[in-house]
């Protein structure tokens, strides 16, 4: 089943339209049903099948900073049109509520779904990954982008002209395997939401 993601550029008022730049990566980089696209002013909108991916991207937004980002989980009206800005259905409408109150939490994102229990173990999940992304110090964020991308520590510390216990501490202190174990908890918990 699909997930719609809808996001809102915070702040846009003040600053740059950033919306331009997201949207190519994004296609370029996550597999969709629906690509990303602008629907209005500074928000975009995208239709993912997997929720592997869906928190992939959550996850990839909440590290640029600057966005609310809503998340609905639940079936789509059939047949997909062609843009994403046509579609409807109980998950597009989840996820125009779910950024909406994404837009009143200190973590900025929000589910909404067929199971709302669901859902809302499916927000608590990702709201704490978030804040652990937060919180990452930039010497956490290079062993952890070494290591994930399937280095060992011993590459990494190499790589990096430190030990490889340095490695490990930098790993430990960005909750490096906390985030590993929550990913597929966030996933699992979306599927549910999505009924």
């Amino acid at each position: 089943m699909p997930y719609v993601l809808t996001v809102d550029q915070r702040a846009s008022r003040r600053g740059p339209d950033r919306v331009a730049d997201i949207l190519p990566r994004l296609n370029g980089t996550v597999p969709t049903v629906l690509a990303f696209e602008r629907t209005a002013g500074d928000e975009f909108q995208g239709v993912l099948a997997g929720a592997e991916e869906v928190v992939d991207v959550v996850l990839d937004l909440v590290r640029i900073g600057g966005w609310s980002i809503g998340i609905g989980a639940g079936p789509v009206a059939s047949p997909l049109p062609q843009s994403t800005r046509a579609g409807t259905g109980p998950a597009f409408l989840s996820a125009r509520r779910a950024v909406d109150a994404a837009k009143q939490r200190p973590a900025r994102l929000a589910v909404r779904g067929a199971v709302p229990a669901d859902a809302g173990d499916a927000q608590a999940v990702l709201t704490a990954l978030a804040v652990v992304i937060q919180r990452r110090s930039d010497q956490a964020w290079e062993a952890i982008s070494l290591v994930g991308s399937g280095r060992t520590q011993a590459d990494a510390a190499a790589a990096l002209g430190i030990t490889r216990q340095a490695v490990g501490q930098r790993l430990a202190a960005g909750l490096w395997d906390l985030e590993r174990d929550l990913r597929p908890t966030a996933a699992r918990l979306l599927t549910r939401a999505a009924g």
